[in-house]
């Protein structure tokens, strides 16, 4: 279709922007896509080479991004002012010098990162609640502090909602705490089982792409049967009605949950927003990607392996995922991911 727009495609970008606060939108065909998309848009329009990402974040495989994700804690670096270590094979050292790393709810290191390069910083992406070490959410007033400090120093905002977007809430984790950036990536929920993804910006930002003075292009971008799946997803089946199902089966996993936890006594606590949730075993909650190291991953993996066995497929990826609820799942399913929580918390003490 030569990335020509279709009406589903109009109808997809207008519900975004009635659920996110932004009102323009263009599509792609992954999150990597969408992430490599904003960090091109905030380097094009501030003319700078630097970007601030959070230590152990996830964001996509492009170069700009594989940088201290899952290492070591003997590599990252002082807290205060962590390293940028290249997280993958075949990423230039040039390309890890232009990521600046800073730890998850600490805006102290921040704005020292700031005050140090700001007129070098193009602009900052982050995952308002990050999702790929288990769930950790912002604490109160760390997104606000974000959004001034990057309009303080004249850099973009750029909010990776991959995870986060439309399954926290119908308007992600930006409408949750109500803080709106330049720029928000989503995909995954957004494809109604597809490979989609979509990035909306403010009119300033989105009008470099409407001049043309950033190419946001691809073959398959805004494809009709992936903007037919996201209209469907977004208008039939992400509903109202949907989000208050979500909220129900999710009470009920977690206050069941928080039962076995406390009858066996269990080291281990429950986070959970939207559809999604997870069991952190850890007696304490988590901030950032250095707590999330100390967590014994054998609880994780055993978890899994008795969900498995009792007909409940998680996520492989022990501490670092979550449960999904979706509009097909039940009290049922609750009650059986339940069973299979309590047989293994039994084991446990046994």
């Amino acid at each position: 279709h030569f990335a020509q727009p279709t009406e589903d495609a109009i109808v997809v970008a207008e519900n975004l922007a009635q659920r996110f606060g932004l009102p323009k939108w263009r599509f792609g065909n992954s999150g990597t896509e969408a992430t490599m998309d904003a960090v091109h848009l905030m380097r094009a329009i501030t003319g700078r080479p630097k970007n601030v990402k959070v230590e152990g974040s996830y964001h996509g495989h492009h170069d700009s991004v594989q940088v201290s994700v899952y290492q070591d804690l003997e590599d990252l670096g002082p807290a205060s002012r962590p390293h940028s270590v290249r997280a993958s094979s075949g990423i230039p050292s040039e390309i890890v010098d232009l990521t600046l790393v800073v730890p998850f709810n600490d805006v102290e290191v921040l704005e020292r990162v700031f005050e140090q390069e700001g007129d070098r910083i193009a602009g900052m992406i982050v995952e308002p609640i990050m999702m790929n070490i288990g769930i950790i959410p912002p604490e109160p007033g760390y997104l606000e502090r974000l959004r001034a400090v990057t309009r303080r120093h004249g850099a973009l905002l750029a909010f990776d909602e991959v995870k986060t977007g439309l399954t926290v809430g119908p308007g992600g984790a930006t409408k949750l705490f109500g803080v709106i950036p330049d720029i928000v990536c989503l995909a995954k929920a957004m494809g109604g089982g597809l490979s989609g993804a979509a990035i909306g910006g403010t009119q300033d930002v989105m009008g470099h792409v409407e001049r043309a003075e950033y190419d946001q292009v691809g073959t398959f971008n805004g494809n009709p049967l992936l903007m037919a799946a996201a209209r469907a997803a977004l208008t039939e089946v992400l509903t109202d009605d949907a989000y208050a199902t979500f909220a129900q089966l999710r009470e009920e996993m977690t206050s069941g949950c928080e039962e076995i936890i406390g009858r066996h006594e269990l080291a281990a606590h429950v986070v959970s927003l939207g559809a999604k949730g997870c069991v952190t075993f850890s007696p304490t909650r988590i901030r950032n990607y250095r707590d999330f190291l100390q967590i014994d991953d054998r609880f994780s993996h055993c978890h899994w392996l008795f969900q498995l066995g009792g007909g409940v497929f998680l996520p492989p990826w022990g501490k670092a995922e979550q449960w999904m609820l979706s509009v097909q799942h039940t009290s049922e399913d609750v009650h059986r991911f339940l069973a299979n929580f309590a047989r293994f918390a039994a084991a446990l003490r046994s």
